[in-house]
């Protein structure tokens, strides 16, 4: 669980990223659950965009995504997304 100054910090260096992925009209799928794993082991955070044709909400696809990649939302503002995932090799130095 990330406290609110984590969450701080995470959301400072999420703004500065650019989105790796975009959901579409096929919402959550296999192939963006998987490429979503492997961004989280090789970043730690990633930030993710919704389309206008996605059929699911932007806190809905959160929920469902975070859950199957067991990571932490960090942030949703609009239809962007903020998610975290500690990597024991990483790169992240969270403040306490």
């Amino acid at each position: 669980m990330l406290s609110n100054k984590q969450k701080a910090f995470l959301r400072a260096l999420g703004n500065s990223q650019r989105s790796i992925f975009q959901v579409g009209k096929d919402g959550v799928s296999d192939n963006l659950i998987g490429g979503l794993s492997d961004g989280l082991k090789a970043h730690e955070l990633v930030k993710f965009n919704l389309l206008k044709s996605c059929p699911i909400s932007a806190n809905e696809v959160a929920v469902i995504v975070a859950s199957k990649t067991q990571s932490e939302i960090v942030q949703i503002i609009g239809r962007t997304i903020i998610l975290y995932k500690k990597n024991p090799e990483g790169k992240i130095k969270l403040p306490r």
